[in-house]
């Protein structure tokens, strides 16, 4: 009897230390830190994975979930609708105006912001002690990073890692199709009234030149510059590719038609692209992106 209650006591112990080395295994190593540099320099420093995350745009939403950490997200702001589940987080305001009295209540982890928040925006929520990543691509390359830094914060690298091979060989393949392709004069509308487009450091010039395309508006100062038709005109555009709000093609896009000395509107390259899949920072811009190539593609083989 006493060997047998030995046995069992030993058995338990062994059990208990066991179950003890799992939780040592399992658990982060002392003084280990997550370390991560965002797109405006800053240096993110983390104990552990963020557990409650806001975001402060559509785009870092939809990364979150594509990082599987989408059940983390506490609250964004309007319009993050992709994918379904984005609809039911709760909103904290817009993408230029929040309430920092939320923010304080929800008390997150990690916010991630992007350089179109605003500085003060930013400013504000790391003056209140909040750690703030900023997420501002400027190239299609760097959509592949800024979700692998966010896999690490969230400490999901190994299911991030598959979306950013996908995402890396999707875009070489891209490349190498177009990559002698000759050059395409196109303008972006991002809206009609008044008419605004962007210049050569916004992303979506990144996919003009990936589909041999260029910007006719590289060369403006301001992000999204208002601009006027008689420049349009000028500049002369092959093709004319409109943004325009929801998946319907804008009806202003037509407005085009009665300036029939533009190239594209001779030739009838006058197209449209779901804002969506291509003015979010998002893997899906690839999407957006063969869309995009295609229409190029189209005006270059009529020219």
């Amino acid at each position: 009897m006493q060997l047998l209650a030995r046995t069992k006591l030993l058995s338990g112990m062994i059990a208990i230390l066991c179950g003890f080395a799992v939780q040592l295994c399992a658990s982060p190593a002392v003084g280990s830190t997550i370390s991560v540099v965002d797109d405006s320099g800053e240096t993110i420093i983390l104990d552990k994975p963020a557990q409650r995350l806001i975001t402060l745009a559509p785009h870092l939403t939809e990364q979150v979930f594509t990082a599987d950490g989408g059940d983390r997200i506490v609250a964004t702001v309007n319009y993050s609708n992709f994918p379904e589940a984005a609809s039911q987080i709760l909103t904290i305001g817009s993408y230029k105006k929040i309430s920092y009295e939320m923010v304080v209540g929800l008390n997150p982890d990690l916010i991630l912001a992007t350089g179109g928040n605003g500085l003060e925006m930013i400013n504000r929520l790391r003056a209140l002690g909040y750690t703030v990543y900023v997420d501002e691509p400027r190239e299609l390359e760097d959509v592949a990073s800024a979700l692998e830094r966010i896999g690490k914060l969230l400490g999901t690298q190994d299911s991030t890692e598959l979306e950013v091979q996908r995402f890396n060989r999707r875009l070489h393949e891209l490349k190498s199709s177009y990559s002698n392709a000759k050059a395409m004069r196109v303008f972006y509308e991002v809206w009609n009234e008044p008419l605004i487009t962007i210049n050569g450091k916004h992303l979506i010039s990144s996919v003009m030149r990936l589909c041999g395309g260029k910007n006719i508006f590289s060369d403006a100062l301001p992000m999204a510059p208002r601009i006027n038709v008689e420049t349009v005109i000028r500049r002369d555009p092959n093709v004319i590719i409109a943004s325009g709000h929801g998946e319907q093609r804008p009806d202003w896009l037509d407005e085009w038609l009665q300036w029939p000395s533009i190239t594209a509107v001779q030739q009838g390259h006058l197209y449209f692209i779901p804002p969506d899949i291509l003015q979010r920072h998002t893997v899906r811009i690839l999407d957006g992106a063969e869309i995009m190539c295609n229409f190029i593609d189209l005006a270059r083989k009529s020219s």
